[in-house]
C-alpha cells in the first residue's frame, strides 16, 4: 500500500494512492488520526487497510503533495553510505557519519524546490528514506525492520558551499529536501536492499546504483542511532546518496533555477521537481 500526505482545498490530509488518484483517509478517519504521523503513532496502518478498495476521492491534479510525514520529530541523515561516494569524497572513517534536518528544509513532490540564493554550489543526492513506524530505543539489529513503516525516495538537496567543516548549514535550507512522493508499506518491500535507485537532472541519469550497495544497512542504522536517541513513530532516516554527485564530477554539475531533478527508487516511486530561486528575504523596513 502507498499512503501520501497532501494538501486540498486548503486542507491537510493523507490517503491511500491508487493509480488514478487518493482515496482520503483524513475524511474518513482524521477525527482519528489527524495525519500519517498519528496513524503510524497508533499502530493504525491495518485500519486504514480497510479503505483501500474504494475508488479515488482526489484526482492527482487536484491536490498538493506535502513531504511524507510533514511534521517528523526527528530527520537523521546518513552520510558517505554508498561505496562510490566514499570514494569520491576520500573517506575512510568505518562509523556511520551522521548530520541532522529540519522539518521545515523539506518539500513534497512537484512543488518547487528552493535553491539557496547564498550558494553557487546547489547538488543534488538522490537517497532512500526509511519512515519509522514503532518507537523503541536500544532496537536490536535483528528486531530493527519490524520499527519500520515503509519507504520512500528523497532528494537530499545540498549547498555545497556552506558545508565547511560539518554538513548541516548547507543541508537545512528551507524547501531544499524533498521527499515523496508517497510512502511504500513496509511490507511491499520485504528487503529494502534491493532496489535500483536513479537520479535525473534534466532527463540526464546522473546517479545509478542499487541499495545493496549501501556500506551500513538499514537494520544496522536503527540499531546504531536508537542507542543514542529514542526513535518514535514518524521519524525519518535518510540512509544516504550513491556516487555521481555534481561538486565530484568535471566539469562540477550543480542544480539552477528551471532545473528538473528526479530521483526513482524501484518499487517505491518516482519523485520530481523543478528548482526555482529561493525569494529574498523582506526586509523588516519594507514589511513596516
Amino acid at each position: 500500500m502507498k499512503l501520501a500526505s497532501f494538501v486540498h482545498q486548503g486542507i491537510r490530509s493523507y490517503g491511500i494512492v491508487k493509480a488514478d488518484g487518493v482515496v482520503d483517509l483524513g475524511r474518513r478517519l482524521g477525527d482519528r488520526y489527524s495525519d500519517l504521523k498519528s496513524l503510524l503513532a497508533a499502530d493504525a496502518v491495518n485500519e486504514a487497510q480497510q479503505w483501500f478498495g474504494e475508488k479515488p476521492d482526489l484526482g492527482f491534479d487536484a491536490l498538493e503533495f506535502l513531504p511524507v510525514i510533514d511534521n517528523p520529530g526527528k530527520i537523521l541523515c546518513v552520510g558517505m553510505n554508498y561505496a562510490e561516494k566514499r570514494k569520491e569524497f576520500d573517506q575512510h572513517n568505518p562509523a556511520p557519519t551522521l548530520f541532522i534536518r529540519f522539518a521545515d528544509s523539506q518539500t513534497g513532490h512537484q512543488t518547487p524546490v528552493l535553491k539557496p540564493r547564498h550558494s553557487r554550489e546547489f547538488d543534488y543526492e538522490g537517497e532512500l528514506a526509511v519512515i519509522i513506524g514503532k518507537s523503541g530505543e536500544n532496537i536490536s539489529r535483528e528486531a530493527a525492520l519490524g520499527h519500520v513503516a515503509g519507504y520512500s525516495c528523497y532528494m537530499d538537496g545540498s549547498a555545497r558551499d556552506w558545508q565547511h567543516t560539518w554538513f548541516t548549514a548547507g543541508k537545512n535550507w528551507r524547501q531544499t529536501g524533498a521527499f515523496g512522493p508517497w510512502m511504500t508499506t513496509a511490507d511491499e518491500i520485504p528487503d529494502p536492499h534491493q532496489l535500483a535507485i536513479r537520479t535525473w537532472l534534466n532527463g540526464r541519469m546522473v546517479q545509478e546504483d542499487n541499495t545493496a550497495s549501501m556500506i551500513h544497512k538499514v537494520a544496522e542504522l536503527i540499531e546504531y542511532i536508537s542507542t543514542f536517541t529514542r526513535l518514535n513513530a514518524g521519524d525519518v532516516i535518510i540512509t544516504g546518496s550513491p556516487g555521481g554527485v555534481g561538486k565530484k564530477r568535471t566539469p562540477p554539475l550543480f542544480m539552477n533555477a528551471g532545473d528538473r531533478i528526479e530521483v526513482e527508487i524501484e518499487n517505491i516511486g518516482h519523485l520530481s521537481n523543478v528548482i526555482m530561486d529561493a525569494p529574498a528575504q523582506q526586509s523588516l523596513a519594507a514589511a513596516h
